[in-house]
């Protein structure tokens, strides 16, 4: 159930945040899995796109449609608008704002080509927006080696690193380390096809998921792990179409499938309905079957033994991450 919707005083930056570090996988003391059901936890949010849990432990959401970032209650399903004003998505397009993360109490959230823009904001009190990395103009002027067609590449994930924010550019294949201020540097460029998309930051590692070309098969669905200095990638698993998200959970690494897609569809658009699953990495680094049946989703949060699932139609699903194992 939405709340009345108000500003309150929040921070909010766009931007794509990626972290590198040790990943240690338990895979050989995981269950079997029997895939949960899904439970909504709230709806009516104006589309959905990233997410990531706030410094006092509730859901924030961006909402695209709306140029919006909405707070959920994880206890009571209550949103609340925090901050408007932000880029919203043009019609037909993938952008507008796409993930939103934390610097301390403020937020950051990241917009992707919405009316030629791709930057980081800043959301200051009372619900103010300030721009503070141009991402898309510094993209131009430092383009990816090989073919490309949007200059200000197209962004998809934020995650917070080291007091900077990693951003990843599914377009440019590449992810991008970005600082409040407009200093922008690459972290590890992948090349064409590898379409980098949700970040997480894992120890000493930042975990990657990768979509891959179209159609976005299950073994070009690929987690890695790089380091954040070298830039070297190790491969965690595949084997799962389209894989928008990952975070660390109780049993290890938690993956984000959007589901099946089918070529010929805008190379833009989202899976087919309802083809969307959570994964976890298994016995022998194989991905495991959560839940399934999700509807176009495009992040992923993990809070104790409950995965928190946003998809594009503006719902948040809670998962129960402990049910079923055996």
């Amino acid at each position: 159930m939405r709340a009345p919707r108000h500003l309150t005083s929040v921070a909010v930056v766009v931007l794509t945040a990626l972290v590198v570090g040790a990943v240690v996988l338990v895979s050989s003391l995981l269950p079997a899995y029997a895939p949960n059901e899904p439970e909504v936890l709230a709806s009516g949010l104006d589309g959905g796109a990233g997410s990531t849990v706030g410094p006092g432990g509730d859901l924030y959401v961006v909402e695209p449609d709306a140029g919006e970032l909405a707070r959920v209650d994880l206890r009571t399903g209550e949103v609340e608008t925090v901050a408007t004003g932000l880029p919203s998505r043009r019609a037909g397009s993938p952008g507008g704002t796409v993930d939103v993360a934390f610097l301390g109490a403020f937020a950051y959230v990241l917009v992707s080509d919405a009316d030629g823009l791709a930057g980081l904001y800043r959301i200051g009190a009372p619900g103010t927006v300030h721009l503070v990395a141009d991402i898309g103009a510094w993209s131009g002027r430092h383009p990816p080696a090989g073919e490309y067609v949007v200059p200000t590449g197209v962004q998809d994930a934020l995650e917070r690193h080291h007091g900077s924010f990693l951003v990843s550019d599914g377009h440019h294949g590449r992810v991008l380390r970005v600082a409040p201020g407009n200093a922008i540097e690459e972290l590890v460029a992948f090349g064409r096809d590898v379409v980098p998309t949700g970040l997480e930051a894992a120890g000493r590692s930042v975990l990657v998921a990768q979509a891959g070309p179209l159609p976005h098969l299950p073994h070009d669905g690929r987690l890695v792990a790089v380091h954040p200095e070298t830039g070297a990638t190790r491969l965690e698993t595949d084997g799962a179409p389209l894989l928008v998200d990952v975070e660390g959970g109780p049993l290890g690494l938690y993956a984000l499938s959007q589901g099946t897609f089918h070529l010929g569809n805008p190379a833009h658009a989202p899976a087919d309905p309802r083809t969307g699953q959570v994964l976890v990495v298994g016995r022998g680094g194989a991905l495991e079957t959560v839940a399934r049946g999700l509807d176009r989703p495009t992040s992923l949060e993990v809070v104790g033994d409950t995965a928190y699932v946003v998809t594009a139609d503006g719902t948040v699903y809670t998962v129960a991450l402990d049910v079923g194992a055996s």
